[in-house]
C-alpha cells in the first residue's frame, strides 16, 4: 500500500494526503478548499457500513477511485443504484476491478491488494480520476 501510495503523491500534483475514518484519503487541492476533492483512497479495515470486502484479513487494503459513468459501464454494464444489495460482484476477490461495495451509484472502482500489472493496466482509470478531480475544482472555483 505504501508504494502504491507514494508512487500517487510524487506523480501527481496537488494531492493533500489526510488520514480519517479508518483510511488514508488522497484530496486533490491547489490550496482553496479546506480538504480539497476526493481522488482516491487506501482503505486497512471494515467499517460499519462496508463489510464486504472483508478488509479485516491481514496484510489486506482496498485502493478506491473515481471513473468515468462511460467507464465504468464498460466494465460493469450499468450503474448500479444507490443503495442496491446482492449486485453478483465478490468484493472480496484480490487484484480484480470491482465496483466499489458501497459508491459503485457513483461510479468508485476497487481493488484489493493491486499488483503493479493491475496498476499499469489500469493507469489510465487512475489518470482519469485524477482530471476528474480537477474538472471539480475548477467547476467550484472559478
Amino acid at each position: 500500500m505504501d508504494e502504491l501510495l507514494n508512487c500517487i503523491l510524487k506523480k501527481y500534483s496537488n494531492i493533500n494526503k489526510i488520514e480519517a475514518w479508518g483510511e488514508t484519503s488522497l484530496f486533490y487541492n491547489p490550496g482553496k478548499l479546506k480538504r480539497g476533492i476526493y481522488f482516491c483512497t487506501f482503505k486497512i479495515k471494515d467499517g460499519p457500513n462496508d463489510k464486504d470486502s472483508n478488509l479485516n484479513r491481514k496484510n489486506t487494503f482496498r485502493f478506491n477511485f473515481q471513473i468515468s459513468k462511460e467507464n465504468f459501464i464498460k466494465f460493469f454494464k450499468k450503474i448500479p443504484k444507490r443503495s442496491q444489495k446482492n449486485t453478483g460482484f465478490n468484493y472480496e476477490v484480490i487484484d480484480q476491478l470491482t465496483p466499489h461495495p458501497v459508491y459503485a451509484w457513483m461510479q468508485w472502482v476497487s481493488i484489493i491488494n493491486p499488483s503493479i500489472l493491475s496498476i499499469k493496466k489500469f493507469e489510465y482509470l487512475i489518470h482519469e480520476a485524477y482530471l476528474k478531480c480537477m474538472d471539480k475544482y475548477n467547476e467550484k472555483n472559478l
